[in-house]
């Protein structure tokens, strides 16, 4: 969708267990976490290539291995993320 906006925020929750999350139904299917360390091995990262009816081609990051497919903007943002947290091992 174009025009669109996005504004990730990365913070410290404390732990996650005492967290009570009511994400809006109709745009949040499911809440899950993955590690940090589990995003930074090279077995659970990769790549998927797309292609437009007019021939335009790209490439997006996903993250594989976790309960679930990260992919699409979430996997965008999560790259992104993990190259300003980690810049040495992402």
């Amino acid at each position: 969708q174009q025009g669109m906006a996005v504004a990730p925020v990365v913070a410290n929750l404390g732990p996650l267990e005492a967290l009570t999350l009511n994400p809006n139904p109709d745009e949040v299917e499911e809440v899950f976490t993955l590690p940090l360390a589990h995003l930074l091995r090279e077995e659970n990262q990769g790549y998927t290539h797309f292609r437009t009816a007019s021939g335009y081609g790209y490439t997006l990051p996903v993250f594989l291995n976790g309960p679930h497919k990260v992919w699409g903007l979430t996997a965008i943002v999560t790259e992104l993320t993990l190259e300003l947290l980690v810049p040495g091992c992402y």
